[in-house]
């Protein structure tokens, strides 16, 4: 008999630790029990089944056997070409009659380790239906040699790395586009390997902020792209460089957006350097730029912090292509904007004001022409057939709120 207080303190331990469901932890138990019984008195081909009676205390086995007939098995004793028989592969050729079939076409063998067929299957219950399962009482045993002990720790090990791989991936799934916070643990290659607790998230160097410095211990906050579950270790992508890590800064910092009364529209940035976002207010009398502001510009610091002092612009969205791209072009003064039918805009700026609104290395009129989705041509006022050194921009993508 087993001792079921023992029982019940290891699981409810290692459900609190990994944060999984006690359910899932006594089928992993009862599994590698199964597991055990079987190496030790089963057969290879049989499905053995365990239960643990937590009343009672009683450990029971079944034989577990799947309801078929001649149409989802076959009888035949000649192996298929290329089917293993006994560790060894077959050598006689294919059946004649499935020549043109491919192995995988080939119905399984019939098993009477695991297989019962419908006809005797109802002489016990006459209910079953093909496909069921039907469990026939084995002896009960609780001693078990070394080897079938191993092969139970195996299988319980197993069965808890996959139960808790899945409780992350569900609690990952739902923290996609979000900000979680962790902290840095290690780096390799320039990637950079983040502790979030329950598992290890990682930012590449594509997703990492330049010239951001990151130390092994601080803690930052991440944004999260995407979760990876094609790989044995769920893969978390985090990222500090994408353009909604913005956003969701704005959205922690800035009521208004978060209740939604006030909607960033757009955003274009260069991480490290200079981003540029588009706001507007849903609501009458409410300023969206004051809002993301923030009195004496204590929000918009709070998020340029964040990213290393990065610059922030905040321009009101416009649905009118000119006012939209006369903002845009802040903190420069615009005189006037034409614009064409292909969104081609040109923005005739005052001669003092031309090396700000086409910035550095022609950065503000680029940030401008992603924000708004135009391309921009910046002409000066008193030459307005000249073209202007690094002033021309064109718009490869606009980043929206919710893209």
């Amino acid at each position: 008999m087993f001792n079921l207080k023992e029982i019940k303190k290891a699981v409810e331990q290692i459900a609190q630790e990994k944060s999984l469901d006690p359910a899932q932890i006594m089928e992993a138990i009862e599994s590698s029990i199964a597991a055990a019984y079987k190496k030790e008195y089963g057969k290879r081909t049989e499905v053995i089944k365990a239960k643990l009676d937590f009343k009672s205390g009683d450990l029971k086995f079944w034989q577990v056997k799947t309801v078929v007939d001649k149409t989802t098995v076959r009888e035949e004793e000649e192996p298929v070409e290329g089917e293993v028989v006994a560790g060894k592969e077959a050598e006689i050729p294919a059946m004649k009659h499935i020549e043109e079939e491919s192995v995988e076409d080939v119905l399984p063998r019939y098993n009477e380790d695991r297989h019962i067929f419908l006809k005797e299957a109802k002489k016990i219950n006459s209910k079953i239906k093909l496909g069921e399962e039907m469990e026939f009482p084995l002896e009960s045993h609780d001693d078990f040699g070394r080897i079938a002990a191993q092969t139970a720790k195996q299988v319980v090990l197993q069965k808890l790395r996959e139960a808790e791989r899945g409780s992350v991936i569900k609690e990952f799934q739902n923290k996609v586009d979000e900000i979680v916070s962790g902290v840095i643990q290690r780096f390799d290659r320039g990637n950079v390997f983040i502790d979030l607790g329950r598992v290890t998230g990682i930012m590449f160097p594509s997703e990492a902020i330049p010239g951001e410095h990151y130390n092994s211990g601080d803690r930052m906050r991440f944004y999260v792209v995407a979760v990876q579950e094609e790989s044995k270790i769920p893969g978390i992508i985090l990222s500090r460089a994408h353009p909604k890590f913005v956003h969701k800064l704005f959205q922690i910092e800035v009521p208004e957006i978060n209740d939604g009364t006030v909607e960033i529209k757009s955003i274009a940035r260069e991480p490290g350097s200079r981003t540029k976002i588009a706001v507007s207010s849903k609501t009458e009398g409410i300023d969206p730029v004051g809002s993301c502001v923030g009195q004496r510009g204590t929000r918009v610091m709070a998020v340029s912090n964040e990213l290393g002092q990065e610059k922030i612009d905040i321009i009101e969205w416009s649905d009118d292509a000119k006012k939209f791209i006369t903002n845009s072009l802040s903190p420069a003064k615009v005189t006037s904007v034409e614009i064409s039918d292909r969104r081609e805009a040109k923005a005739f700026i005052p001669e003092d004001q031309l090396s700000l609104a086409i910035g550095k290395n022609g950065q503000n009129v680029r940030l401008a022409a992603k924000l708004t989705g135009w391309k921009i041509d910046i002409r000066s006022q008193a030459k307005p057939e000249e073209v202007q050194e690094g002033g021309v921009a064109t718009a490869p993508e606009t980043i929206g709120a919710d893209e």
